[in-house]
């Protein structure tokens, strides 16, 4: 396993962004905490939500004085696509769990869990399917608490996947889901928290950037920025839906043809079958030059992300299923109306009609893309609520509320009840 070098950050200039009762509650948990020492595992340090969201937490809770390790776990190609598939089974793909799958994945969890022989960590928090298995092949000491944060849809899983990885959920001592629809039957409620992710307001994928800093960053990749601009910021993954993405500018643009579509990814470690997905999405855009396809790999960064979601005039997260979807979160913050795909952890993001718009389609949102192009004035109206929820639902400082309650909660009982 791999200790993740993090960069420092300040917690005072976050306390801009919460209120007196939030910052209170804070403080008060970090001191009953500050003896704890926390670890959080997850399969990859670059590319994804997770290492992203990880980022920004990780080091802003080491600034306030928790005493946390981020690891990652170590893994090659072969483990890669057995978890990716473990991943679009989790959230419904139809499929059987060979027999040298479970023995693949369970070779890899055992391997790192010798890494922790020597561990002394009073909080392990374990991210999604790739390390669930962990908590099995190490001895799990008296003092330990063991947390697995799920960041997928299990709402509707591969029903011979969910059972392999329940026999290894049932033994944590906390399990956290981003909506109650995930959570499965048979996990004691009392065990269930639930945390929605959230984005790092001071980070350079979410700092403000004037309109004209943010054109001149995406001109750079061919976008004409006196014409209108859709974009679309995720993996190239099915259950993102970028073909579908295609599909709808195409319709759009025979009633709106100066309409140009940026389709904006990165390319993760962790994730074989991202690579088979853009040349797909390469494909239905064709030569169609109004499309722009760029990826970290092309010179997309956090600042670049920042520019299309700062200079776009709609951002889409067209997802057909849907974990959270964090670009919303970022992109509402920027003050850029939203149309996402009516499924998952958007719903919790998007206040239809009033932050942006939920979608069932490709018509649907080809409509609601033309709506917004014929209606500035509808756009500009959107921006202040659309920020403000995200203020108080979505950054990073909740989460870290969330979390640090959940630590201190698991230190007591029923019959010595948290404050909370």
């Amino acid at each position: 396993m791999q200790l993740v070098e993090v960069q420092k950050k300040n917690f005072d200039d976050y306390r801009q962004f919460i209120d007196e009762e939030t910052e209170f509650e804070l403080d008060f948990l970090v001191q009953k905490l500050k003896d704890k020492k926390i670890a959080m595992i997850n399969a990859t340090a670059f590319g994804g939500g997770v290492a992203e969201k990880l980022h920004s937490l990780v080091p802003l809770m080491k600034a306030m004085g928790i005493n946390i390790d981020w690891w990652t776990i170590l893994g090659h190609e072969e483990f890669y696509n057995i978890t990716k598939n473990f991943h679009n089974c989790l959230q419904g793909q139809e499929g059987v769990l060979p027999v040298s799958d479970v023995e693949t994945y369970l070779k890899y969890n055992q391997m790192n869990a010798s890494y922790m022989k020597d561990w002394e960590y009073d909080y392990i928090i374990i991210h999604d399917p790739q390390p669930a298995a962990l908590i099995e092949s190490r001895r799990k000491k008296k003092y330990e608490k063991w947390i697995w944060r799920c960041h997928i849809d299990t709402s509707s899983p591969n029903k011979e996947y969910w059972d392999f990885l329940y026999n290894y959920i049932v033994q944590y001592d906390a399990v956290i889901f981003t909506m109650h629809d995930y959570a499965k039957e048979g996990i004691e409620p009392g065990n269930i928290t639930i945390i929605t992710p959230s984005i790092d307001p001071l980070s350079i994928k979410n700092i403000p950037l004037k309109k004209e800093e943010a054109e001149a960053i995406i001109c750079k990749f061919g976008v004409d920025t006196n014409r209108p601009l859709i974009s679309q910021v995720s993996r190239f993954d099915p259950w993102k839906d970028p073909l579908g993405v295609i599909d709808a500018y195409k319709i759009v643009k025979k009633d709106f043809p100066s309409v140009q579509l940026a389709l904006v990814g990165s390319m993760a470690y962790d994730d074989p079958e991202g690579w088979d997905y853009l040349y797909s999405t390469l494909r239905r855009a064709g030569e169609d030059y109004d499309i722009k396809v760029v990826t970290n790999f092309n010179g997309i960064s956090d600042l670049e992300v920042n520019a299309f979601q700062t200079a776009s005039d709609i951002i889409l997260q067209k997802s057909l299923r849907e974990g959270f979807g964090l670009t919303v979160a970022e992109s509402l913050w920027k003050g850029t109306p939203v149309i996402g795909g009516n499924v998952g952890g958007i719903k919790l993001q998007i206040e239809d009609g009033v932050t942006g718009y939920m979608v069932n389609t490709v018509e649907e949102c080809a409509e609601k893309i033309l709506t917004l192009l014929r209606n500035p004035v509808l756009a500009e109206e959107m921006k202040e609520a659309a920020r403000e929820k995200v203020r108080k639902e979505f950054l990073v400082t909740k989460n870290i509320q969330v979390y640090l309650r959940l630590f201190y909660n698991l230190g007591f009982t029923a019959k010595n009840p948290a404050p909370w």
